[in-house]
């Protein structure tokens, strides 16, 4: 009977330490999980941002400039080359002449061709006609700095960042900013800047923004 009495009571002081471990193994569950939550919405921060951008940026691919060699055709008026290629023969990277029916036959010189084909990504193509047409960088763009990050709810962030052109020799002649696209008129400069990749190779930084979402623990562009 006193084994028995000694037996219950030591159940009945274990189940109580059972029941406070359950709870404080509960707690400590709980407080855990609200920890991890908190954690997985806290703000975008400018470091987190950086390389998100950085990788970002490189997505378009470089600025590029086409052109063919051969008998071309001008495409803005009759009997006149297109700026982009007397913007070429400025530079000495080809010599243009008459051509039947108003075309112009294009050929890169020696100074062109070492230039031209040295650039890293450049693509040449023989045509049928036998003329080439060539696809060739001007620049590429390089991330400078995180300007402010806005959070736009828990799982949306607005970046503001700055990033500016570093353009190769053929960028150079590309500038806007240049002796030899200032020595266009202005309608032509401005044709040049609309459909020949002329731009502010040289310029100060570009202001622009981006919009990032979070994705579980991660931050990424929004899928479309």
């Amino acid at each position: 009977m006193f084994e028995s009495e000694v037996a219950l009571e030591k159940r009945s002081s274990i189940l109580p330490l059972l029941l406070m471990s359950c709870l404080v193994l509960g707690i400590m569950g709980l407080v855990g999980y609200v920890i991890m939550q908190v954690r997985g919405k806290t703000p975008l921060e400018a470091q987190q941002a950086t390389g998100i951008v950085t990788a970002a940026l490189q997505g378009p691919g470089p600025a590029v400039i086409q052109f063919h060699t051969g008998v071309v055709k001008p495409t803005i008026d009759a009997g006149r080359t297109d700026p982009d290629y007397r913007l070429l023969e400025k530079a000495g990277l080809v010599k243009l002449a008459k051509a039947k029916e108003d075309a112009v036959r294009v050929t890169l010189t020696p100074d062109g061709e070492k230039l031209i084909t040295g650039i890293a990504g450049c693509k040449k193509a023989e045509e049928a006609d036998g003329a080439f047409s060539y696809q060739v960088p001007l620049a590429q763009r390089q991330f400078v700095s995180i300007a402010g990050v806005t959070m736009e709810g828990p799982d949306t962030a607005i970046v503001d960042y700055n990033w500016k052109w570093i353009p190769n020799q053929l960028g150079d002649v590309f500038d806007a900013g240049g002796p030899l696209v200032k020595g266009f008129n202005q309608w032509e400069r401005q044709t040049l800047i609309n459909k020949f990749s002329v731009a502010f190779y040289h310029g100060e930084p570009t202001k622009s923004k981006m919009i990032l979402a979070r994705n579980g623990k991660e931050w990424k562009l929004p899928t479309r």
